[in-house]
């Protein structure tokens, strides 16, 4: 609310343009920083989503499913605390839903050590 009211005494004064780019405010909106850290787990994060999501769909895959999951929802949260794009917290939220659906399935059809530990 305050960025809409002005003073009536003033007037809107050009901005001047110092060389660098206003956010804008989209997806892909970043700081204009490298971010290695941030962008490795969101990768790693969102293969290990994959990886849980689709061996999830076989009942007998469900280790890998459960142990691929867990680990991507633990550094996809790790990689939300940190990370400090937009891009980077979308990118790390998809990771963690496809992680925890393959975490969850995964331990339906029999868990982190089910049929290895008797």
């Amino acid at each position: 609310m305050a960025q809409t009211v002005r003073s009536p005494g003033r007037r809107h004064a050009p901005a001047r343009d110092s060389g660098r780019r206003r956010p804008t405010g989209s997806l892909f909106a970043t700081d204009g920083r490298p971010h290695p850290l941030q962008e490795t787990l969101m990768v790693v994060t969102g293969v290990l989503g994959i990886l849980a999501f689709v061996t999830a769909m076989f009942h007998s895959l469900h280790l890998v499913s459960s142990w691929a999951g867990l680990i991507g929802i633990l550094t996809g949260a790790y990689g939300q605390y940190i990370s400090r794009t937009t891009w980077e917290r979308f990118g790390l939220i998809m990771g963690l839903g496809s992680s925890a659906v393959g975490f969850y399935l995964g331990m339906a059809h029999g868990g982190l050590f089910g049929g290895v530990i008797a």
